[in-house]
């Protein structure tokens, strides 16, 4: 059995939501870019070139022969390449989108907050706590925003199971199961291999996100990080997380080599009631949804909803702008920034 996506999207209030985001009109936000070596950095370049509230008035980035061949690459066309003091010293900037290496975070996420920028600062922050903790509190402190670059953030389908229970139509959900697997080339895997965690600090963090909206922080964390898949390296590229908290169990599961993997990725919320399952969590996304009893927009039994294409980024730059022209906080504020790393840090057996 279906259900109508545009009755699904009105019934389940994310039409309301939708528009609540739409923003209204202001002068533009004055981006910049420090960094262009992420793999992440085109998606989040064009989503700001592509969206009406922001203006992307420069780049830096530290390494010549990078910024040659970027400059090169039609996306780049046009833009402004700088120093990182002239990036940061250009006080008109108001957000500085930071795209670097894990151990490079902390260090470049301190100099945008001590030049009294906004930030968002790509993942993972580094594979210890307190300085990720010194600086989402020194942003705080100056009631800058920080906002982490955790990509299922406006997931449809999670948003919905997110709703769901809220609303309770899924009595207890004690599982969370969610999988984002990878197929990783050599010099990605010597990257993750530099840190104790491998598959699992990479990656997780995507769902651990989403997965603290059903659990609140758990009460413990058992992790099983193993290396499996025959390569010939250190990295543990077969990773499984469970956490226990109260009423429930939520497991998180990496590989680093799979193919097809990006197709495979998925999210479970099991309720005692209802049950909803998002695979796969880009592309074209379908929900499977189960009810007990018909609640909302679901009937009783099992239905489907195409949720169609999910894109990266776009989310995050729609909730950065809500944020910034009402003076309001991050939908994802300082606390739940703070919690999503700890517990990929214990996901990652860094913490206990």
């Amino acid at each position: 059995m279906s259900i109508d996506r545009r009755g699904f999207l009105i019934a389940s209030g994310a039409a309301m939501a939708a528009a609540s985001c739409a923003q209204g009109a202001g002068a533009k936000i004055r981006a910049a870019v420090l960094g262009t070596q992420h793999g992440h950095v085109r998606g989040k370049l064009q989503a700001m070139i592509d969206s009406p509230d922001y203006e992307v008035v420069s780049i830096c980035e530290h390494d010549p022969a990078v910024q040659e061949k970027q400059a090169a690459d039609p996306l780049f066309e046009g833009q402004t390449w700088v120093s990182e003091d002239e990036l940061l010293g250009d006080e008109s900037i108001d957000l500085v989108v930071v795209e670097c290496k894990p151990w490079e975070a902390i260090p470049w996420g301190q100099r945008v907050i001590a030049a009294g920028k906004h930030l968002h600062l790509e993942k993972p922050a580094g594979d210890t706590y307190e300085p990720f903790k010194e600086l989402v509190e020194e942003a705080r402190s100056k009631k800058l925003l920080l906002q982490k670059g955790w990509v299922l953030r406006g997931q449809a389908g999670i948003d919905a199971a997110v709703h769901a229970a809220n609303e309770g139509w899924l009595g207890n959900v004690h599982l969370v199961r969610a999988t984002i697997n990878s197929d990783r080339d050599q010099p990605q895997r010597d990257l993750e291999a530099r840190y104790p965690g491998g598959a699992m600090f990479e990656l997780a963090g995507h769902v651990i996100d989403r997965v603290l909206e059903f659990t609140g922080r758990p009460d413990k964390v058992h992790t099983w990080l193993r290396h499996d898949t025959g390569v010939d390296d250190d990295l543990k590229d077969n990773t499984l997380a469970v956490m226990e908290y109260e009423g429930g169990l939520a497991l998180v599961s990496t590989t680093a080599r799979m193919y097809g993997s990006g197709d495979h990725r998925s999210f479970e919320v099991i309720g005692t009631d209802g049950t909803f399952m998002i695979q796969p969590l880009g592309g074209n996304s379908v929900m499977k949804v189960a009810m007990r009893e018909e609640r909302g927009p679901y009937k009783q039994g099992w239905q489907t909803v195409e949720l169609g294409p999910q894109p990266r980024y776009t989310a995050d730059f729609v909730e950065f702008a809500r944020a910034f022209q009402t003076n309001t906080p991050l939908k994802y504020g300082y606390d739940h920034e703070l919690l999503v790393h700890e517990t990929l840090l214990r996901a990652s057996g860094v913490m206990s």
